[in-house]
This record gives C-alpha cells, sequence and structure tokens, in this order.
C-alpha cells in the first residue's frame, strides 16, 4: 500500500514540476499558459475560487461518472470476449477481424454515428468510454487468459471437469493479474473518453466545459480542468495498485506481476 501511495505523490511532484518548467522555461504569455500556483488559487484560495469550484469541481462530478459506467461496461465486455477468444477458435475467428476493423476507425469519426444510435444520454458516453477502454483490455486479458498453467488444466481435465470448468478454475484465476493491468490501464483511457463523448455528445461534463472555455477564451479554466482530470487519473491508477496489491498478496499471486 505505501509503494502506491509513493509512486502517486513522486508522479504528481514531477508533474507540477516539469508544468512549472514548461511555462517559465519558454516564456509563455501568462494571459494563455497558467502555472500551477494560478491554478491553485483559481479552484481553491482566489477571488474567483467560488466560480472555478462551480465551473470545474462541478463537471468532474459528472465526468467521474460517465468514465464509471465506461470503465466497468469496458473491463467487462473485454473479459468476455478474451474468454471467448481463448476457448473457441471459431468465434475468434469471427469476432477479431471485426474488432481490428473496428479499431482501426477514429472514435471521432465513430461517435456522431453512436450518438444517432445511443442518443445524448449516459448511454452514448458509456459506449465511447467503453471503447476506449474495452481494446486494451482485450489485448491484455487475452494475454492473461492464454498464460495459465496448462498443467492445472490438464489436472482438471483428468478429473472430469469440461471446457467452463477450466475457465473458472484455472484461466480466469490466473488471469488476475493482467485483469488488474487492464483495469489500471483503462482508467485514463475511460476519462478521456468520457470527455470525448461529453465533447461531442451529451453537452455536459468537462468535456464540453472545456470546449466552452476555448470559444470564450477562459485559459485558467482549461487549465484546471485539465490539472485535476491529470490528479485524478493519478490518484484512481494508484488506488487500482493497491487494490493489486492487496489481492495478489492474499492469493499469493505477488510474483506474477
Amino acid at each position: 500500500m505505501v509503494k502506491p501511495m509513493l509512486n502517486a505523490v513522486v508522479t504528481l511532484v514531477v508533474i507540477i514540476g516539469l508544468w512549472w518548467a514548461f511555462v517559465a522555461g519558454f516564456g509563455l504569455d501568462p494571459l494563455i499558459a497558467k502555472t500551477p500556483a494560478d491554478v491553485w488559487s483559481y479552484l481553491l484560495h482566489g477571488s474567483a475560487a467560488s466560480s472555478g469550484a462551480q465551473s470545474v469541481w462541478g463537471g468532474l462530478g459528472r465526468t467521474l461518472l460517465d468514465a464509471t459506467f465506461g470503465f466497468v461496461a469496458g473491463l467487462v465486455a473485454a473479459v468476455a470476449v478474451a474468454l471467448s477468444f481463448v476457448l473457441s477458435r471459431i468465434i475468434a475467428g469471427m469476432l477479431l477481424p471485426l474488432a481490428v476493423l473496428v479499431r482501426s476507425v477514429p472514435l471521432v469519426a465513430m461517435t456522431p454515428v453512436l450518438t444517432l444510435v445511443f442518443g445524448r444520454g449516459l448511454a452514448a458516453t458509456t459506449v465511447i468510454a467503453g471503447i476506449v477502454v474495452f481494446f486494451p483490455g482485450l489485448v491484455t486479458m487475452t494475454f492473461g487468459l492464454r498464460s495459465a498453467s496448462r498443467q492445472s488444466a490438464d489436472l482438471v481435465r483428468a478429473y472430469g471437469g469440461g471446457t467452463w470448468t477450466i475457465a473458472r478454475k484455472v484461466m480466469l484465476p490466473s488471469s488476475v493479474p493482467a485483469l488488474f493491468a487492464s483495469a489500471r490501464i483503462a482508467v485514463p483511457g475511460a476519462v478521456v473518453g468520457a470527455m470525448l463523448a461529453e465533447w461531442l455528445a451529451t453537452g455536459q461534463g468537462m468535456g464540453y466545459g472545456m470546449l466552452q472555455d476555448a470559444n470564450s477564451f477562459n485559459y485558467v479554466d482549461i487549465w484546471a480542468s485539465a490539472a485535476l482530470l491529470t490528479g485524478v487519473s493519478v490518484v484512481l491508477y494508484n488506488l487500482i495498485a493497491i487494490a493489486e496489491s492487496g489481492v495478489l498478496a492474499r492469493f499469493s499471486m505477488s510474483g506474477t506481476r
């Protein structure tokens, strides 16, 4: 638990240091480029803190809700499809080309079509964010499921276990490290996907708020939104790492990380 927390602190410190050095080193116009101190003042302590809290913190709650639904839907779909790929070569041969085709189409180009199909509500953000989560999770989970011990599978088969028994007793437990790796990778992807959906489809949350800020030249709000989302993504990533450490230690799988 201590290591992920330390990683989160170090990551945030490095990001803030690089941010400050970038703004100062390139001599950027203060009207456009904001420092961490400017963002901190805007959100918490400055004269504009109340308006900043209303626009940024309020949008953050909606974006996190959209990202959560997309994260769960994308990860569950990735596990289900990866399991079907591993268990059936026929299904893999049928669905893998379709997955590659969908992945090759830019999500920005797909969003208007998805909006027409799923509307401009939570369903659209769930699908769009879920697509971002799905493909990295599919690759990682497929590798994790295929890495299961053949000796353990043969033992289950020798005792009369079928394909689904092997999947439940051997493959899925062996893929727990891959599941957590997929979850860690999916966290920032879900946030980005939710913001994209809000920007192009729903007109809510921080994605749409940043679009409005760009049109109204409210640069400090843009920097504050980006900084807040980055910080939240780092914290969520390391919270999953903490959960991963606990689960793998509980099942004595720490050596598989």
